[in-house]
């Protein structure tokens, strides 16, 4: 399929999917004998995880480390565990300040 395709089928701007590429998130897709860039069904999944990684807000860094750990399932899961868990503290972070701030805010509308 061409990267038109890819970008409907994953709800994904072409820009996005050109720089994931750049990045090294998206493997160099095959190419037609008019030089079209051709992608295939592993590109619809491996996207569709970028993107969701993204949902989540996890930086690059964070999915390529991922994608890595994925592409060699033989490495040791200690660090995806630790990754994991500093995520989730950040996640608690985050929750407590928008607490917060709803505070603030149900306060004001109270005045």
């Amino acid at each position: 399929m061409l990267i038109g395709a890819l970008a409907q089928k994953t709800d994904c701007e072409v820009v996005t999917i050109r720089y994931y590429e750049k990045e090294g998130l998206l493997p160099e897709p095959a190419r037609s004998p008019n030089n079209y860039r051709l992608y295939d069904t592993s590109h619809i999944e491996r996207l569709r995880f970028i993107r969701h990684c993204r949902s989540l807000d996890m930086t690059l860094a964070e999915i390529r480390f991922l994608l890595d750990l994925q592409d060699r399932p033989t490495q040791d899961c200690s660090e995806v565990a630790a990754l994991l868990e500093a995520h989730i503290l950040e996640v608690e972070n985050r929750i407590q300040t928008l607490l917060e701030l709803k505070t603030h805010l149900l306060d004001l509308q109270s005045n």
